[in-house]
Formats: structure tokens, C-alpha cells, sequence
């Protein structure tokens, strides 16, 4: 039996440019060609115009005092200044901190802390999310302060807060100020600035979901991203025809680079529906600007394929896509393939440690292994699966840990050592956390997380398994599996269930179904019918709450051990 090691291609050759060079490349190549639109701002610029309003940009931000290496924050949901923001810092020398726009006050803080940022970008307020009303509570001299000289108490590194939109809170700058200072400071400083700087050198720190303990900042170089999405372009087919249509959050990889750097290198065109999530007018946007690739998670292509209206949009202008973020269900998978008209639609695999993407389907792929695995390894990577105990590589068709190594592993967690050190081990290889299993072709499927791995009465159970065979019922239309404790068994299996509308059905009919189909061991004792299941902003399912609620619930009625 063959190891679980496999070593991706070598072409196409890497970049070697930073973010900021790439761009220019963009407004060289396809100046005329539309780079960016936010159908919900009016707003419509060509590679040419994003390059010099990114440059503008970048030049106020050094104007203001900023220095290549030094972190400015970005606030925000999807909006034009986000992308612009993502540029410039890039074109600046400066490292984008990308803060999730769900964040309230001590999660606020502590980003805001943990990098010592010295200048922040926010939006307007947003449904519930006063983002400038927080900024001021956490530093109230703002408010008698002149715009880049805030001294802080509380946050004595931060000087600058720039904010989008006419509104401004006190002692803050607005974006177009921002922009206006660099368009009448020139390009000479920028340009000096720029001949110093390195694809190796750190260009974003993003936050992991801190689901086990504090956030770690992720520190991704220009390499890392740059190339990274690149790859993925080259999967997804892009080219200055194609229009890419991003859903997905802009401070997540799977947004910004994914979205924003696959097009940069491929010169399609980046189309954001919206600030925030809404299947109606994503669907809406798909239509309207004849749309040929998007991005999700599965909980976002599961809410527009279900939606009431869908049936109205013409989407046949739809080729392909990439869907990640967490396993993908390979229902779902075939239904975004045959009534989304995305003949071509790829499934990634990744994690922000890693750019994102280290695995990917191709459209060459046969069917059956583009619904059901995650493709194979990315050119420039590689990747093995290894014993969780003895850390040796496990012959083909045995689960392990899976491992990366190559050109996208991140730099490291800002500022935290001893947590690099425990992720990435001393031959550079990442661990993922992931339970994979690779076949003899070099197909890889995730079977689950370590932590998500159940073990009952000594058996270990993977939930992905059972969850694939629960999504064949008709009457499901969602459905996650975890463990909870057991007193007899250690662990036993539960399912929570969300139903197509319309549908009834009680756990006596879910085990029915199962039986005589799948071990009478994989057969979750518990079952729950909700109407929605925890998740992030980005949309990942959060089976930790879940288990959390599940085993409050049994416990008060003495069911769990």
C-alpha cells in the first residue's frame, strides 16, 4: 500500500512580486477591463482606477506618519473602501489587520491590542454593529482629539481612525480625506517606499475563530496570498472575461484572497452584492451582472438553492465556483452543479494558516470524485496524513492527521511563538487538525476534525460519514453530528436536524431510515429537529456550541454522563 504523500505540480511557476506590483501588472495588462463592483454603492472602477485610487490611498496613509510594517486595521463589511484599504496597505508597506465585523468590545480590544495597531479603518454603523460608537468607548480622547493624533490611555499605540461614509464620529478622518491628502501628497514618497519592499515581508494578519482559547493573529506574507490566489484562479478558470461574485466576508481569506487576489492575478472582474450575507441578492447579483463564478460556504449555497424565488433568477450565464470554508455536502455539491449551471464548480480545502487553499478539485475531475473529495494536492505543496500518536505516515486509505508544507504556510502567529511552534513543527510541515484520508490517485477526503472525531465504546466514528448519508433523505434539508458524553459508552452520537420546509419528521422515522444502511454504531441515540444551527459570521457550522447546548440540555434531565 502506497504512503499518504503526495507532492503537487510545478507549474504554473510562482510569482515573485508583492501585492502592490501585481496590481500594476493588472492596470498594464487590462486597464480598461472592470476590476471592481459594488453593485449597492454605484460603483464600477477598471484595473487602471483601482491602481490609482489604491496608490492615492496609500500615499495619504504615509503621509499621515504611517511606516512600512506598521498595522492599520480594517472594520468593515464587504464595501469598495474595503478592497481599496486592502490595496493600498499592500501597495504601503503596511500590514492589513483584518478585524471581524462582528466584534464587539473585548474582542475589539484585544485585536486591537494583541498587534498594537496603529491606525484603523471602519465603516459606517451597520444593523447592530456601532462601530464607531465602540471605538470611542474603548478610547474616549478620540472625541478631543484633531484627526492622527490620538493619545490613548487605554490603547496608546492607536493614532488614526479613518472612517468611510459623510458621518464622521469626532476626531475622525473620512476615506475621502484619506484619499485626498495622498492624491495632493504625490507619488514620491510611495514610490520610495515601495522600492524597499519584499514578497517575503508580512502583508495581513487575520484572527483565527478562537473557538479553543484567545484568537491567534495569522501572519501572511505577499507570497503566501498573492500566489494563493492565483492557484485557486487557476482552478476556477478566470481570465479578463469571467466575473467573480464574492458573498463571502472580505476579512476572511476565502473573501480576500480567494475573491480579491484570484482576480488580481487572473483580471477578472471582483462583483460584492452586498455588505453583509443575503442569498435574495446574491441570487439577484448572479443575474444581474451575468456573473460566471462564486464562492461560499455550504450554508450559503444550501440558502440560495432553497430560497422561494430562485427558480426566478437566470443564472445560466454561471460556469463555476469554489465552495469551502467546511466539509461540503455532496448533495448539496451535486445541486449547485446541476441547477446553479455551474458545470464546473470545484470544492477547496484550507485553513488561514495556509493562504487558505491547499487542495482543490479540478473540472477534469470525474464527477464522483469532484462531489466527494477535495480534489488533490495544490501545485508548489505538499501534503501527507500521519498516526495522531506516533506521528508516522499512514498507507493510502488510513485516516491521520492531515499535514501541508510549501509556499503558503503562514509566517507564523504574530507576536506567539510558542503557538507557531505547536502548529508548525521543526521540518515545516502544518498541522491541520484535520482527520483526512488520501487514496492511491492522490484524492483526499476529510473524514472530520480530531477534536470532532467521536470515539463510542472504543470505535472510533467520523460525523462527515454519517452526515453524508442523512443529507440522501428527502425530508433534511441540514444536518450536523457530534458527541456528546455517555456514562456506558464514553461518547454517543448526536444529530441536529433543520427540515425542508413543509416537512415533518420525528427521530423514530431519522433512525429508521438509518438502519440496515449504516452500522447500528454510527446511529445517532440523540436526535434534534432546530430551525438554525450556530455559526460564525463566515458561515462555519459551530458544533462546540452545539455540544455545549446538547449537553446542558441532557444533563438536566439526567441523560448524559
Amino acid at each position: 500500500m502506497k504512503p499518504s504523500y503526495v507532492v503537487g505540480e510545478t507549474t504554473p511557476p510562482l510569482f515573485n512580486m508583492t501585492i502592490g506590483e501585481a496590481l500594476e501588472r493588472a492596470a498594464s495588462n487590462w486597464p480598461a477591463g472592470e476590476a471592481l463592483v459594488c453593485p449597492a454603492q454605484g460603483a464600477r472602477l477598471t484595473w487602471r482606477d483601482l491602481d490609482r485610487r489604491a496608490g492615492e490611498i496609500a500615499a495619504g496613509f504615509l503621509a499621515r506618519g504611517l511606516k512600512p510594517g506598521e498595522r492599520v486595521g480594517i472594520w468593515s463589511l464587504n464595501r469598495l473602501e474595503w478592497v481599496l484599504t486592502q490595496f493600498a496597505c499592500a501597495k504601503a508597506g503596511l500590514i492589513l489587520v483584518t478585524v471581524n465585523p462582528a466584534y464587539r468590545l473585548s474582542e475589539l480590544e484585544y485585536a486591537l491590542t494583541k498587534v498594537d495597531m496603529n491606525a484603523i479603518v471602519i465603516s459606517p454603523p451597520f444593523k447592530t454593529s456601532d462601530y464607531g460608537g465602540m471605538i470611542l468607548t474603548l478610547a474616549p480622547e478620540l472625541a478631543t482629539s484633531s484627526p492622527g493624533q490620538l493619545r490613548s490611555g487605554r490603547l496608546p499605540f492607536l493614532r488614526l481612525v479613518v472612517q468611510m461614509g459623510e458621518e464622521l464620529i469626532p476626531g475622525a478622518l473620512s476615506f475621502a480625506a484619506l484619499e485626498q491628502e495622498g492624491r495632493a501628497a504625490g507619488a514620491e514618497a510611495l514610490r520610495a517606499v515601495a522600492a524597499g519592499l519584499r514578497p517575503s515581508d508580512p502583508v495581513n494578519i487575520q484572527f483565527t475563530s478562537g473557538t479553543t482559547g484567545a484568537p491567534k493573529g495569522v501572519t501572511l506574507s505577499h507570497h503566501n496570498i498573492l500566489n494563493n490566489g492565483y492557484m485557486i484562479g487557476g482552478y476556477l478558470g478566470l481570465a479578463p472575461d469571467q466575473r467573480f461574485c464574492v458573498p463571502v466576508p472580505l476579512y476572511h481569506c476565502f473573501g480576500m484572497v480567494v475573491g480579491n487576489l484570484a482576480c488580481l492575478t487572473h483580471g477578472a472582474a471582483i462583483v460584492l452584492p452586498g455588505e453583509g450575507f443575503d442569498p435574495l441578492v446574491t441570487l439577484q447579483t448572479l443575474a444581474d451582472e451575468r456573473c460566471t463564478v462564486v464562492n461560499g460556504v455550504p450554508t450559503m449555497f444550501i440558502a440560495e438553492l432553497e430560497h422561494p424565488r430562485f427558480a426566478e433568477f437566470d443564472l445560466s450565464s454561471m460556469r463555476s465556483g469554489i465552495m469551502g470554508g467546511s466539509p461540503c455536502p455532496i448533495e448539496v455539491m451535486r445541486k449547485v452543479i446541476s441547477q446553479m449551471h455551474a458545470p464546473d464548480m470545484t470544492i477547496g480545502y484550507g485553513m488561514t494558516e495556509t493562504s487558505p487553499a491547499s487542495f482543490q478539485t479540478s473540472p477534469d475531475d470525474p464527477l464522483e470524485r469532484r462531489v466527494s473529495t477535495i480534489g488533490r494536492v495544490h501545485p508548489h505543496a505538499e501534503a501527507k496524513i500521519i498516526d495522531t500518536a506516533t506521528g508516522a505516515i499512514v498507507p493510502c486509505g488510513t485516516p491521520g492527521e492531515l499535514c501541508v508544507r510549501g509556499y503558503a504556510v503562514m509566517l507564523g502567529y504574530w507576536n506567539d511563538e510558542a503557538q507557531t511552534a505547536k502548529a508548525i513543527d521543526a521540518e515545516g510541515w502544518m498541522h491541520t487538525g484535520d482527520l483526512a484520508v488520501l487514496d492511491e490517485d492522490g484524492y483526499c477526503q476529510i473524514v472530520g476534525r480530531i477534536k470532532d472525531m467521536v470515539i463510542r465504546g472504543g470505535e472510533n466514528l467520523y460525523p462527515r460519514e454519517i452526515e453524508e448519508y442523512l443529507y440522501t433523505h428527502p425530508k433534511i434539508m441540514d444536518v450536523q453530528v457530534f458527541g456528546v458524553p455517555d456514562e456506558r459508552y464514553g461518547e454517543e452520537l448526536c444529530a441536529w436536524v433543520i427540515l425542508r420546509e413543509g416537512q415533518e419528521m420525528n427521530a423514530e422515522e431519522l433512525r429508521a431510515f438509518c438502519r440496515g444502511q449504516i452500522a447500528h454504531h454510527k446511529i445517532p441515540r440523540y436526535v434534534k429537529f432546530v430551525a438554525e444551527m450556530p455559526t460564525t459570521v463566515t458561515g462555519k457550522i459551530q458544533k462546540f456550541r452545539m455540544r455545549e447546548m446538547m449537553v446542558e440540555e441532557l444533563s438536566a434531565i439526567g441523560l448524559t454522563g
